[in-house]
């Protein structure tokens, strides 16, 4: 049996790739007059980043189909 981690890898390292970005993104790029509602903040930027990794990651992510709807 596959533990959890081992079944949703992809989507961790999604999220992980992702709260990288986002942080990143607000490190260097980021909002200078404080009023952009992501950008603003640098947790804001790294879960909307997180966010964005799970989803962009989790598409490749194949399904397994049950055996008695074949």
């Amino acid at each position: 049996m596959k533990s959890w981690i081992q079944k949703n890898k992809l989507s961790l390292v999604g999220v992980a790739v992702g709260a990288l970005g986002g942080f990143l993104y607000w490190n260097y790029v980021g909002c200078e007059s404080g009023t952009c509602m992501i950008t603003s903040k640098p947790i804001n930027s790294t879960l909307y980043g997180a966010l964005m990794g799970f989803l962009l990651f989790g598409m490749f992510q194949k399904e397994k189909i049950a055996d008695n709807l074949k």
